[in-house]
Parts: structure tokens; sequence; C-alpha cells
């Protein structure tokens, strides 16, 4: 069974950082994607970014603030958030699905992901 288990959220000042994690384990074969997505109140679900051993993808809100990356000793994938704006609190999910080819901008979308971590809520106030 996939499990994901995250970490990281919590409050911060605008301009500050935050490290989202993602504790992965179940998957028996190394052919998956690990992605971040994320939800405000009234709001619809937001693809953010993806890995992948193939690749690594960002949508326009993020990229440039936000990385990605991961340890596969663990295995973990992070999320590293800088700059964090007013516009950027919310609940954090990861998510996974097996197929690394799901880690794309025509295919990255949480409706065909198949595990979710969680939820962490990150505040961005002063």
């Amino acid at each position: 069974q996939v499990q994901l288990v995250e970490s990281g959220g919590g409050l911060v000042q605008p301009g500050g950082s935050l490290r989202l994690s993602c504790t992965v384990s179940g998957f028996t074969s190394g052919d998956y994607a690990i992605g971040w997505f994320r939800q405000a109140p009234g709001k619809g679900r937001e693809a953010l970014s993806c890995i992948s051993d193939e690749s690594k993808y960002y949508t326009d809100s993020v990229k440039g603030r936000f990385t990605i990356s991961r340890d596969n000793s663990k295995p973990t994938v992070y999320l590293q958030m800088d700059n964090l704006k007013p516009e950027d609190p919310a609940v954090y999910y990861c998510a996974a699905r097996h197929g690394g080819w799901w880690c794309g901008r025509d295919y990255y979308t949480g409706a065909i992901a198949e595990f979710w971590g969680q939820g962490s809520q990150v505040t961005v106030s002063s």
C-alpha cells in the first residue's frame, strides 16, 4: 500500500520561506512521479510542481519561487517555497501515481493522481 506522509507546513511572514516534505513508501518500482498541489479556501485545487526520474515540472504560478527535489535514499520529495506571497496560503498536498509520464505539462493533473498525502497548512501573514 502506497503511503505519503507530509510535514513542514506552518506560519511564515511574506517574503519568507518554508520547506514541505513528503515521505513516500509502498512503491515497488521506481517508475512513479510525486507532485504537489494546493487548495485555498473557496478555490479549486491547483497543480504546482512534480518530479519523476525523467523530469521536473513547474506551473507558471510557482516557477522561479518554488523548487522541487527528491532524496531517493529516504525516499522523500521536498518542495522548497521561497518569497512566499499573500496569495500562497492554502492546504498543500503531495500526490503520486505510477508512471513518470504524469510529470509533464500535458498530463499533470490531480484528477488522475492515485495517492494523496494528508495535507499541510501553509499560512503567510505578518
